[in-house]
């Protein structure tokens, strides 16, 4: 059986350091000997400081003017830089005139790429998604069956 370093001299001192507000760290540095910052956090939980203890306000809290909401512009759509995927004509999704970018593309919108990601016309569908991550066209050109479907998975698996 190993020898705990939780000493009741070090549980002593963690407990009047900890009471006088000092942060987990500084209270690991002072004990030292193997005792770490997590090693701190989890005495303290254990034997039930943290909840005694009033919160501390984060440095130069209320030392500043309050900041002002910054609206942010929003990315304005980009153009399709080149042509469609190859995809089949009659699987081929009808394209939108213009594409979301990375940062405007929101859940719930198609992320089929468009373009080359390297170049700065690259873009993603953004149409309603249907299936998966990309719209209903998109989706059946991403997602293909194996032929056989369900009983040829199962015949594989040995299980038919």
């Amino acid at each position: 059986m190993t020898k705990s370093a939780w000493t009741d001299e070090r549980v002593d001192r963690l407990k009047t350091l900890w009471l006088e507000g000092r942060t987990a760290d500084e209270i690991a540095r002072e004990l030292q000997n193997g005792i770490s910052r997590s090693a701190v956090l989890g005495k303290v939980h254990r034997l039930g400081l943290s909840a005694g203890r009033p919160g501390r306000a984060p440095a130069g809290f209320g030392s500043q003017t309050p900041r002002r909401r910054v609206e942010r512009p929003v990315a304005k759509p980009v153009k399709r830089a080149t042509g469609r995927p190859s995809v089949p004509a009659d699987r081929r999704p009808d394209l939108p005139s213009w594409g979301m970018t990375i940062l405007t593309v929101t859940r719930g919108q198609c992320r089929w790429p468009y373009g080359d990601p390297a170049h700065p016309g690259f873009s993603l569908c953004g149409r309603p998604v249907a299936r998966g991550a990309f719209c209903l066209g998109h989706a059946a050109v991403g997602y293909r069956t194996l032929p056989g479907g369900a009983p040829s998975l199962l015949s594989l698996a040995g299980l038919v």
